[in-house]
């Protein structure tokens, strides 16, 4: 069977670019591993995505926002860093950039059912549902995909969207840089007694980082970040046990704690892609980059990887280009590399300052935090990143023009 674009992976990065390239009328093939069930109602899995407003803007685009229901977004009005005991911290508010939030927090399982429902009827998207892969390649002139059942797929151009973990990168013979953070994070809903009042807390603390995302207003996402042993411990308590030990490791501001979700346990593991683009062959979402979530910016960078090839997609539909072609991935290899290599190694860095115990990393984590806390300037620069909507490829004098005007008081 021929098509415009194959894409292996019908995770929420994979359905959003399916969208984003149906929308250019073209025909496109997606393979999922999962029963077409499992895509259509997603089972909870404890995530909750902080959407910057130009992740959001995007969602609007492709027409996937509609599908979301409105008591699935809680709004982010405030973020708090703190360290240890909370003597030293800096909060970053929606109001440095002129908005009433900084972004929505939205669950994962949330966002790939509505990015489903968005592409389920399109005449353009075949869906290969419980399918199994048995080989991927391809040539000068197309890539072509062999399914366990026999079926062949050829499209110009194949697209991996099946995880950091990516089978598809590894088959086609493209490394990635891992870096194992030897920690778990577990994630789950709770009821809290204090109102959070719609601020997320990233709390580094001795030997844990506790982080928590604003729902409603007594409800949160709890993020706890320990040793595997120590997270699955966690995991294991009887349910009265866990709400205890929660509200001691939360230093009891929260109040009285209840359980509300069940407990999801996820190994930390980052993931660079050392190349994002092979002969017809493109890398998006965490098969590009896996982040640490402590930015909370793992899936708008996937989103920004499907807004990038999507882009390159209409420039060659625009001037009668190759899908595929080696000019069109080599621009999205770059545009993509400029966009997300610095995030990922300040995100390394940022983790490995923070959850150093060591006397001196202390003393300067301390000292990062109090000067954020004066610099006005500094705080406003991350909420109007976060606030910012417009297309991610902005002029270079037009980002000369957004610094300076940071720098006023």
């Amino acid at each position: 069977m021929h098509h415009d674009v194959i894409i292996i992976g019908a995770g929420p990065a994979g359905l959003c670019l399916a969208k984003a390239l149906c929308d250019l009328d073209l025909k496109v093939a997606v393979v999922e591993r999962q029963p077409r069930a499992a895509i259509a109602e997603p089972a909870f899995d404890g995530r909750e995505i902080a959407l910057t407003h130009a992740s959001m803007r995007l969602l609007r685009d492709l027409g996937i926002w509609q599908h979301l229901p409105d008591d699935a977004c809680s709004p982010l009005r405030a973020a708090r860093v703190m360290e240890g005991d909370c003597l030293h911290d800096m909060r970053i508010d929606a109001g440095l950039a002129g908005t009433p939030e900084l972004g929505m927090l939205v669950p994962n399982h949330c966002i790939r059912e509505a990015a489903w429902k968005a592409v389920c009827d399109l005449p353009g998207l075949d869906l290969f549902d419980s399918a199994r892969i048995h080989a991927v390649r391809t040539t000068d002139d197309h890539a072509c995909v062999t399914l366990g059942d026999g079926l062949r797929l050829e499209a110009p151009l194949l697209v991996a969207a099946d995880s950091r973990f990516s089978e598809t990168r590894r088959a086609m013979g493209i490394g990635a840089d891992q870096y194992d953070f030897g920690k778990s994070m577990l994630v789950c809903r709770m009821h809290h007694e204090q109102p959070h009042q719609g601020v997320a807390w990233e709390w580094f603390g001795h030997g844990q980082t506790l982080a928590l995302l604003p729902l409603q207003e007594h409800q949160a996402s709890v993020v706890v970040t320990l040793p595997d042993s120590a997270a699955r411990r966690l995991a294991a308590l009887d349910v009265e046990a866990f709400a205890r030990e929660m509200e001691q490791r939360y230093g009891h501001r929260l109040g009285h704690m209840r359980l509300e979700s069940s407990r999801h346990v996820y190994p930390l593991v980052g993931v660079y892609a050392r190349r994002f683009v092979g002969r017809r062959f493109a890398l998006v979402g965490d098969a590009a980059v896996g982040m640490h979530p402590v930015t909370a910016h793992g899936f708008n960078l996937g989103l920004g990887s499907v807004e990038r090839l999507a882009d390159m997609a209409r420039e060659a539909l625009r001037c009668g280009g190759d899908l595929g072609g080696v000019e069109v991935l080599a621009r999205y290899e770059r545009r993509h590399r400029r966009g997300s290599r610095p995030l990922y190694l300040a995100t390394r860095a940022i983790v490995e300052l923070y959850t150093n115990d060591r006397a001196p990393a202390r003393i300067v984590r301390e000292t990062v935090l109090r000067a954020g806390r004066r610099l006005t300037p500094f705080r406003r620069m991350l909420a109007r990143a976060l606030a910012d909507e417009r297309p991610l490829e902005r002029h270079p004098l037009q980002r000369m023009r957004d610094g300076l005007a940071l720098l006023r008081p």
